[in-house]
């Protein structure tokens, strides 16, 4: 079949004469989990950066596998009903958000369809009472953490966030309607500064330079604000001038941090910290309670609706004054805190230590006293001399977005807690658990997405 489009002639590939350089014309019929667009061509499917459900769009392949495809959408030939301005400026050229043209109340419907395809299909689970999801009430400027890239280009460098569907290309960003406010502001600055001063960038191909990330914490309830810088080996230069222009110019400032990393791997994790300014870090409230928050910490990114989320399992949970509670892969023990003073006793464990060392200090903060951590490896724990000696009748499992480690899994199914709440950032590893934990005897009563 061929479609003339502005000129020139597309032709629908089909096995034999697919190549990286057809346009070819697609129907999206569906979203995937990570919002790609779902489309098919000669019976495979095929998987579209850009495009929503009811648009015909002229997509160029950039993959091709066996069973499926993958492309970018060029142009959208039928436009869908569903489709609105993007707020942001950068939204064609950013990997950063995929759904920003889209109706909020659609992007619920497909995050619900997507929680229902995966329990259907993977978890091969039927009559599960799955309830409607709880949007956000703020859909903007709600993220607390954002990591801003450094990149060494021809001429000069740029400091961003990475290009769609690129994992080294880094764009000049100015703003950002996930972020907080100030963010755009805050990039400017930061990318007029390290020109000004003739420092230099970090360069991934032969691992020189110096500048590699622009990370910004900003706490929603206290607002505080952390600045970390993350750059190659070395003292910051004129560390002093650097903190007080910045301060000078955003005097909300809470805390700076000279992070360095020489790793090869290109992520924004410090070996070693300097505090340039303030406390060396922030503190964030949930419910009510206070905690700690560091350069390298995992806090939920979004602090209003992790309030929601955790009160919404609570809900489910229904603990009583006498339950035991055992809160696996805690990471700084939020979830365990909150849920403190409802329970006779909780034992969180988890494999980082820095988080470990973080959840004793939120605890202590927080003058609760019915709490214990544990370091280490969660298939591990579970088959210690402490839990031998000891028993839970409820376990919480929020863990990573690969599920439970099979070897934890299979533990936990032997120590037979009477309740387990499980908390999942990935439908299809949940799905994958779930499955397994009915298989062994567990009812499961309910899902609520957030």
């Amino acid at each position: 079949m061929n479609v003339t489009t502005r000129n020139y002639s597309v032709t629908i590939p089909t096995m034999e004469n697919i190549t990286h350089t057809n346009l070819i014309e697609v129907e999206i019929t569906d979203l995937a989990f990570d919002g790609k667009a779902v489309g098919h061509i000669d019976g495979k499917v095929i998987f579209l950066k850009g495009g929503l459900p009811g648009e015909t769009v002229l997509a160029e392949i950039t993959k091709t596998k066996a069973r499926y495809y993958n492309g970018i959408t060029r142009e959208i030939i039928k436009k869908s009903d569903k489709r609105i301005d993007a707020v942001c400026s950068h939204f064609h050229e950013c990997g950063g958000c995929t759904w920003l043209d889209l109706q909020y109340q659609d992007q619920l419907a497909y995050k619900q369809k997507q929680v229902n395809d995966c329990i259907e299909r993977i978890g091969a689970l039927q009559n599960v009472k799955i309830l409607d999801i709880i949007g956000a009430e703020e859909i903007y400027n709600y993220r607390n953490k954002m990591e801003y890239s450094f990149n060494v280009t021809d001429d000069s460098f740029t400091l961003g966030l990475h290009s769609r569907g690129s994992f080294q290309d880094i764009f000049n960003l100015n703003e950002c309607h996930i972020s907080q406010k100030t963010d755009g502001e805050l990039v400017t600055w930061m990318r007029a500064y390290i020109e000004k001063n003739n420092i230099t960038v970090y360069d991934v191909k032969n691992h020189g330079g110096f500048m590699r990330f622009f990370m910004l914490r900003q706490t929603k309830q206290t607002n505080q604000l952390m600045v970390n810088v993350v750059t190659n080996y070395g003292d910051f230069p004129n560390a002093e001038q650097f903190v007080t222009e910045i301060t000078n110019t955003f005097p909300f400032i809470t805390t700076i941090i000279h992070s360095q990393n020489g790793q090869k791997s290109n992520i924004a994790i410090g070996e070693i910290e300097t505090v340039l300014y303030g406390p060396g870090y922030i503190e964030e409230k949930l419910s009510g309670k206070l905690f700690k928050i560091s350069a390298n910490s995992f806090f939920q990114t979004n602090s209003l609706q992790a309030e929601v989320l955790y009160q919404t399992g609570f809900d489910m949970l229904k603990p009583k004054t006498d339950d035991k509670v055992l809160d696996l892969y805690c990471g700084t023990g939020t979830i365990g805190i909150l849920l403190s003073d409802k329970v006779s006793e909780v034992v969180g464990v988890e494999l980082v230590p820095d988080a470990v060392k973080a959840a004793k200090i939120n605890a202590e903060k927080n003058q609760v006293g019915n709490i214990q951590f544990f370091e280490g490896f969660v298939k591990e724990f579970l088959k210690s001399d402490f839990m031998k000696e000891n028993r839970y009748n409820i376990t919480i499992i929020d863990p990573p977005r690969a599920g439970l480690n099979p070897k934890a899994l299979k533990q936990l199914i032997l120590l037979l807690p009477e309740k387990i709440l499980y908390i999942s950032c990935n439908p299809a590893t949940f799905s994958r658990d779930a499955q397994k934990l009915v298989d062994a005897g567990y009812e499961l009563p309910e899902i609520q997405p957030v």
